[in-house]
C-alpha cells in the first residue's frame, strides 16, 4: 500500500485486483491500538473477503481512500440474544410486511446509500463501495433482506455471509419498522440454519435494542477462530 502522502480518494487505480480465492494478509488488529488498521488498496473480492475473515471492514468517507477497521469494543448477536420486542412480535405474527431474499439486492443497496443517518453529514456507501458489495452478490457472498407492504419495498437491510457468520452492513427504512421486520427475520433464518453470530460491527442504541452486545477486539477475533469464519 501506498505512503499516507499520496493517498487518493477511493480504491487505489494501481492497487492489483484479487479475485475471490486470493488471500491477502492484513496487519494483525491485536497488534493496533487504534480501530484502523490499514489505509489504501481496493474494493475487489479476494482483499474484501480476507479483510472479514481478519475481522476487519472498510469504512471511510467520500473524500477519504480506502480506509480498513476493526472496531474495539465490537457488537455482535448471538442467537439467543436476539431480542423481539411484543410490538414486533405482533408486527410480524400479523404479516404485515412480507419478507423476502435476494430479490432486488440492488435497490437495497441504494437506498441504504440514501438513507440519512444522526450525527452523519453523508454516507460512506460510495459508488465505489456499491460496486464492489454488488461483485460479491452476483458471486454469492453478500445477500439482502426486504420488507414488502402493499407491493413496495419498505424496508432492507444486507451484509456478507462468510463461514458460520453473517457480517451486518447497512439497512434502511421508509416505513416504520420495516427494517427491524427484514432484519429480525433474516436473523431467524440465519440462527436456524446454524450461523454462529452476526457481526453488527459498531454498537449503537438500535442494535443494542434488537439484542447486539458489546465485546472486546480481541474476544471477537478469537470468535473468528473458533468458528471458523473463512471462505475454504
Amino acid at each position: 500500500m501506498k505512503t499516507k502522502s499520496v493517498f487518493t480518494p477511493g480504491p487505489d487505480p494501481d492497487f492489483p485486483y484479487l479475485d475471490e480465492k486470493v488471500h491477502f494478509q492484513f496487519p494483525d488488529p491485536k497488534t493496533c491500538d487504534d480501530n484502523i488498521i490499514s489505509i489504501g488498496g481496493n474494493l475487489s473480492p479476494g482483499m474484501l473477503l480476507s479483510a472479514y475473515e481478519q475481522g476487519i471492514f472498510p469504512w471511510y468517507g467520500p473524500d477519504d481512500p480506502v480506509i480498513w477497521q476493526s472496531p474495539d469494543p465490537r457488537c455482535v448477536i448471538f442467537p439467543d440474544g436476539l431480542h423481539i420486542s411484543s410490538s414486533m412480535q405482533k408486527i410480524l405474527k400479523k404479516q404485515i410486511f412480507k419478507i423476502t431474499y435476494d430479490t432486488c439486492f440492488s435497490r437495497v443497496i441504494r437506498e441504504c446509500a440514501q438513507t440519512k443517518r444522526p450525527n452523519q453529514g453523508g454516507t460512506w456507501i460510495t459508488e465505489d463501495i456499491i460496486k464492489a458489495y454488488t461483485d460479491l452478490h452476483n458471486l454469492g457472498w453478500v445477500h439482502s433482506a426486504e420488507a414488502w407492504l402493499n407491493d413496495e419495498l419498505a424496508g432492507g437491510c444486507y451484509g456478507l455471509l462468510l463461514g458460520k457468520a453473517f457480517c451486518g452492513e447497512s439497512m434502511f427504512s421508509v416505513k416504520a419498522n420495516a427494517s427491524k421486520a427484514a432484519f429480525i427475520s433474516l436473523a431467524q433464518t440465519l440462527f436456524k440454519h446454524n450461523i454462529a453470530f452476526i457481526d453488527c460491527q459498531v454498537p449503537n442504541q438500535h442494535l443494542l435494542s434488537l439484542g447486539g452486545e458489546e465485546i472486546s477486539r480481541s474476544d471477537f477475533l478469537e470468535i473468528l477462530k473458533i468458528y471458523r469464519v473463512f471462505r475454504y
